[in-house]
């Protein structure tokens, strides 16, 4: 970050699938937009109401774009943190156009009502590829359930992740 960047941190639903796409250096962009709606008590109803939403287009350059584009979906909810640009542009019309977008330096999905599985990439390879056969991991016959297969019975199983989970649909 350069100094005098406004930092921003949003809290909100993609409003649409993440769109991947490829500058012609072969640099990876992942271009979606974020709504972030305020919530307040209405004290005379004793309700809680929604404030006006902020709709704001976000990109995610590099291995992070390529990641949020495979992780992330319209609908979920998700924290990003990044630097808020200003950028102004002529339309074919001839009309000069200012638009607010966000360059995200970080993103990921909000525990608050869901769950997530990571699995650490490097590079464009992925580390700690889960089975693809739900029954790979599994012991074998006659094998502790604690016990990989190679691992010596005296060393501590690693901790298993529950399965990820975002309302009714599939892990992301």
């Amino acid at each position: 970050m350069a100094a005098g960047d406004t930092v921003i941190t949003l809290v909100g639903n993609l409003v649409d699938d993440p769109e991947l796409r490829f500058t012609p250096t072969g640099q990876a962009v992942a271009r979606f937009r974020i709504a972030s709606t305020p919530r307040f008590m209405d004290r005379s109803t004793n309700e809680w109401k929604d404030g006006d939403s902020l709709f704001l287009t976000c990109n995610v350059w590099r291995q992070a774009g390529e990641n949020a584009a495979e992780s992330l979906q319209r609908g979920m909810r998700v924290i990003l943190q990044g630097r808020l640009k200003q950028r102004t542009y002529e339309t074919k019309e001839g009309d000069k156009r200012t638009v607010y977008e966000v360059e995200v330096d970080e993103i990921g999905p909000s525990l608050r009502h869901a769950t997530a599985k990571v699995v650490k990439v490097r590079g464009s390879r992925t580390v700690n590829t889960p089975p693809q056969n739900p029954w790979d991991g599994m012991p074998a016959e006659g094998q502790d359930a604690g016990q990989d297969v190679g691992q010596a019975a005296d060393e501590p199983a690693p901790a298993m992740a529950g399965a990820g989970t975002y309302n009714a649909d599939p892990e992301f």
